[in-house]
């Protein structure tokens, strides 16, 4: 599964010396991940059919390639490569025209809540829903 999210970079994304502030690629990043999940009814009807809080984030990495800067147009393209029992990965790669600004990393998990604490649950409900929606 694959999106793709633009973004106008504006002069309040970026630090007093005119680049971009790096936690806006994590926050773009997000949008891009619910951009991903908008075709299957979006995060919240989602985790509301599977009975779960939600998808969360439980790592996150990126490395950062060339400065961004207001002005710039950023597409970011995110796909879902891989799955395992309790977790899946989503690799994102922030463009600028032709050139990589950054390349991130996401594991995130289908959270539930169980004997009133949260725990990453299973996550072939969720595989399949998004897998069946997809086709």
């Amino acid at each position: 599964m694959k999106a793709s999210h633009p973004i106008d970079i504006s002069f309040g994304d970026c630090d007093p010396a005119g680049i971009v502030f790096y936690p806006n690629a994590f926050r773009w990043m997000d949008a891009a991940f619910h951009a991903l999940l908008r075709d299957h009814g979006g995060h919240g009807r989602i985790a509301r059919k599977l009975g779960a809080l939600g998808l969360g984030v439980a790592d996150s990495s990126a490395r950062f390639h060339r400065p961004m800067h207001d002005g710039d147009r950023l597409e970011i393209g995110v796909h879902l490569s891989e799955w395992s029992r309790r977790s899946f990965t989503l690799e994102y790669r922030g463009m600028v025209a032709e050139n990589l600004v950054f390349a991130g990393k996401e594991v995130r998990c289908l959270f539930t809540r169980v004997n009133g604490g949260i725990v990453a649950g299973d996550i072939a409900p969720l595989r399949e829903l998004l897998e069946m929606t997809h086709e």
